[in-house]
């Protein structure tokens, strides 16, 4: 028994250097065997090359597969990345203007020591258009109770004049704008004893967002680019709130039926927050 495995052992061996001895001698150049090999590795080769250059292929495209789910990966971490920062900044931008809408209500109180400012948001708009009745969420709760004879002016964060307290309920008011057709208050042209004139809204007009400036004194003198400000006569607006600037006079044949164009300075379409101007008791 012990002989057949030693003879096994023999047998592998001399396989194996009779294995080596053929590769070496068919890789001589000139060697029967090299010769006799030739003709096969021609046949093999081409072949051999064929199914390299597959899993070269196979591998290549493995590899741009794994590098695309890679990329793919990081394009939509940077998406999630960018959506954050682009938040972050509408967010510091919203901050910022709350900040200055408060700076601005600051020196309105400082200006108008004898008035209380109250800041509201604009919530809805009766009909929809941005010349129309629109609704703010402060109201009676807020002291603001309208009469016959009792308004308040409301401005926005400039002090520039946007119209009139219409009506109110507990938690609300309706504001009435300058430009629509219901409004109408004293006004003065501002420069050096400047004239009163009356300043109302206009049907016509308010579709392009402009009043209309009539009852001008013979004697004025009002010209395109004067400035129009609250003239203070009645108690229900402050003398000076800014209004807006003459962009038209027309004359009608005599002095005594000129009317002028105004453009307010407010853009009543962007307008988000107002304030109202009520006055101490």
């Amino acid at each position: 028994m012990r002989g057949i495995f030693q003879n096994k052992i023999v047998v592998i061996v001399f396989s194996t250097l009779l294995l080596f001895a053929f590769i070496i001698l068919s890789s001589v150049p000139g060697s029967m065997l090299n010769q006799l090999t030739s003709p096969v590795s021609a046949v093999l080769g081409p072949v051999q090359h064929a199914i390299h250059r597959a899993m070269t292929y196979v591998g290549d495209v493995y590899a741009s597969f794994t590098e695309g789910m890679v990329i793919r990966a990081e394009n939509e971490r940077l998406k999630s990345e960018n959506a954050a920062l682009k938040n972050r900044i509408t967010r510091l931008e919203e901050a910022g203007r709350q900040y200055d809408a408060l700076k601005d209500a600051f020196s309105l109180k400082d200006r108008y020591e004898d008035y209380s400012i109250i800041g509201t948001r604009v919530l809805t708009r009766d009909i929809g258009s941005w010349f129309d009745i629109f609704r703010i969420d402060s109201g009676t709760r807020d002291g603001l109770v309208v009469t016959e004879t009792t308004s308040f002016a409301v401005v926005d964060a400039q002090s520039q004049l946007v119209g009139r307290v219409l009506s109110t309920d507990l938690a609300s008011a309706r504001i009435l704008p300058l430009i629509h057709q219901g409004f109408s208050m004293s006004a003065k042209i501002n420069v050096p004893a400047g004239a009163l004139v009356r300043l109302r809204g206009d049907l016509d007009l308010k579709e392009s967002g402009l009043c209309a400036i009539d009852q001008i004194p013979t004697t004025a003198v009002i010209r395109v680019g004067d400035e129009i400000i609250t003239s203070g006569a009645g108690g229900l607006f402050p003398a000076g709130l800014p209004v807006g600037t003459v962009v038209e006079v027309r004359d009608s044949g005599t002095r005594q039926n000129r009317i002028a164009i105004l453009k307010p300075y407010v853009d009543l379409e962007s307008l988000e927050a107002v304030f109202v101007m009520k006055g101490k008791d």
